[in-house]
């Protein structure tokens, strides 16, 4: 196979940890390179997928139905009530709709859709579309919310004007808009707000269900099986919890400015960082001890039935190689541990979203020889995995098909998937699905690409 080439405008944006490398400072939060076919989503998709998961709300996407065709369903995110969310709603704007103006069209929609479905609020998502003909959104969802008594919502997520990350803030905001709202009457002193955890497969009742035994209050899960009231009211929990950091710390930092509520980085996958997430929510709570004994019972019962399950497969898997390329780094740090628990090496560490001290870590983190890099493209993904003899790529959809093109297994850790991976009991499934991926009898039919079977 011919070398595959990095484009020079993208070279700042790799590193190579090694004793001749130079001085750190590789290029992050910027916009894609044009031409380099990044694999990040965008504005739109961005705020879409927070906000998707609030589960008794409206969504309605203003703009050509492909916008909404994309994003439907985009989420493996789980309701344990309304399914509201699960249906994708457009104005489905044409021709005329472009030259006169999309507002009457909102305005119609909204109506008709809050009179048929009665939710408790709606979002309404710009797309590129409204950013060029400039169809005033906030106006139209003003006047429906004094007509209907609901939160209508704008969210400016034009596509065209930055990246993914851009979209997390404007999800941000436009649920800042309802937090404060809602009575705080009843919510206890040992109280927290799970936030950037959208219930895939389940996963946020795993982890509420932790906090519940050590003694704590869940006021809300922002937004994964998400409820408009529990939003309105969240500003009345003492303390706020942050998985995904890069999709709703903005909101955190909000409500730390104006409520005070102070908020912490969590991870909820593996064991190191799951016991870790329960311990430091404990010693939040120092003033009440018998908070850090349960959290300490809870991981001692959950490691000791976990453990030997985890275990039979680490001969297995012993010094096989993975790549990692997902959304954010932070998740990334997780997943080092992760595979280090089962011999496992990393030889490439990416994310779409990351900033300066996240691949700052991430370099502490990798071994020497390990690929470092900030919004990959195709081609560059192949590049690292052909070149470091990668035996497996963890990702998210779009990486899938460059795995199984190159004859190598695929995890998928992104939001279509419907196999918890989160708390001690994800960590088992994450390990299986490793193991059943990369020792899979399929590739001795599948020849890896580059000459090396």
């Amino acid at each position: 196979m011919d070398k595959l080439e990095i484009l020079e405008g993208r070279k700042q944006s790799v590193f190579e940890k090694n004793k001749d490398a130079g001085a750190f400072d590789i290029s992050c939060e910027t916009k894609s390179l044009s031409g380099s076919v990044s694999q990040r989503a965008c504005v739109f998709c961005g705020s879409r997928v927070v906000l998707y998961p609030v589960a008794d709300a409206l969504h309605i996407v203003h703009g050509p139905i492909g916008c909404a065709a994309y994003t439907w369903d985009i989420r493996g995110s789980v309701s344990s009530g309304p399914e509201l969310h699960r249906l994708s709603f457009s104005t489905d704007l044409q021709e005329m709709d472009v030259i006169y103006g999309g507002e009457k069209k909102l305005y119609k929609s909204l109506i008709e859709l809050i009179d048929q479905y009665t939710p408790k609020a709606a979002f309404i998502y710009s797309t590129c579309i409204i950013g060029l003909i400039g169809d005033d959104i906030d106006a139209v969802c003003k006047k429906v919310s004094e007509e209907k008594g609901i939160p209508v919502l704008p969210v400016h997520s034009e596509g065209f004007k930055g990246t993914k990350k851009d979209g997390y803030k404007a999800a941000c905001d436009a649920l800042m808009k309802i937090v404060g709202t809602g009575s705080t009457e009843g919510i206890g002193k040992y109280s927290i707000n799970i936030m950037g955890e959208f219930n895939l497969a389940g996963e946020a009742w795993i982890i509420r269900k932790y906090y519940e035994e050590m003694g704590i209050e869940v006021v809300s899960t922002q937004t994964g099986d998400g409820r408009v009231d529990d939003i309105c009211r969240s500003h009345g929990a003492a303390l706020n919890i942050v998985q995904c950091s890069g999709s709703m710390v903005k909101l955190a930092k909000m409500m730390e400015e104006k409520y005070g509520i102070p908020y912490m980085r969590v991870s909820y996958f593996g064991i190191e960082d799951m016991s870790k997430a329960l311990y430091d929510v404990a010693n939040h709570f120092s003033d009440n001890p018998a908070i850090l004994e349960a959290a300490k019972n809870i991981v001692r019962r959950e490691v000791r039935e976990i453990y030997p399950q985890i275990m039979k497969y680490r001969a297995a898997l012993s010094g096989k190689k993975a790549a990692i390329y997902v959304g954010g780094a932070f998740k990334a740090f997780s997943l080092i541990k992760a595979l280090s628990s089962v011999g496992m090496d990393v030889v490439l560490a990416g994310s779409q979203t990351g900033n300066k001290d996240d691949y700052e870590g991430l370099k502490e983190m990798c071994d020497e020889g390990t690929v470092i890099v900030d919004d990959s493209n195709p081609v560059e993904l192949s590049k690292f995995v052909l070149e470091k003899k990668a035996d497996l790529i963890i990702g998210g959809v779009k990486e899938r098909p460059i795995a199984y093109k190159l004859g190598i297994g695929f995890c998928d850790h992104n939001h279509e998937r419907k196999i918890p991976l989160a708390g001690f009991v994800g960590m088992v499934n994450f390990v299986k699905e490793v193991y059943q991926s990369v020792m899979s009898p399929v590739w001795q039919f599948a020849p890896r690409k580059g000459g090396k079977s």
